[in-house]
């Protein structure tokens, strides 16, 4: 273990960027919550079904950029809690189709927009050059950390979201 270092004001810098950032997240996630009763990634999930339904949950996951059993997890609750509706394919019987259910549609006009979206929006906003340049230190970063192993679901998803 090493100490901090002071000497470079940018470590300072970048820390304090990504504690804001983590900071942002997990309080919009617990207001979510506390507000509405469904997670961050439930209102993610949510807000990606009212641009449009999908008909896979490959689809979805693509959409949410995690992992298709990330997304399987918070489907099934939302679908639980009778947010979303699930039906199967009608030219594909495998396949199956996700939309929002009027009780899903109906506490979406109550919320603001999930701090993912907001996120990502601001990733997609940068020059190319800086976002690929972002992931490939942010990268660095978690290699470094030893944790490249993690799982890299959605923020604040403890699996009971």
């Amino acid at each position: 273990m090493t100490l901090p270092d002071t000497e470079d004001p940018h470590v300072g810098e970048a820390l304090t960027a990504l504690r804001r950032i983590v900071h942002a997240l997990h309080r919009a996630s617990r207001s979510a919550e506390r507000t509405h009763g469904v997670s961050g990634a439930q209102l993610f999930v949510l807000q990606l079904l009212a641009e449009a339904p999908v008909d896979s949950l490959n689809a979805l996951a693509e959409r949410t950029l995690t992992h298709q059993s990330s997304v399987s997890v918070v489907v099934s609750r939302l679908v639980a809690r009778g947010l979303v509706e699930r039906t199967r394919s009608a030219e594909d019987g495998r396949r199956i189709q996700l939309r929002l259910s009027p009780d899903g549609e109906d506490l979406l006009t109550r919320t603001p927009a999930a701090m993912q979206l907001r996120l990502i929006d601001a990733l997609r906003g940068l020059p190319k050059r800086d976002l690929r340049s972002l992931a490939g230190t942010l990268g660095e970063v978690v290699t470094a950390m030893g944790a490249g192993s993690e799982s890299a679901g959605f923020m604040f998803d403890d699996g009971e979201g």
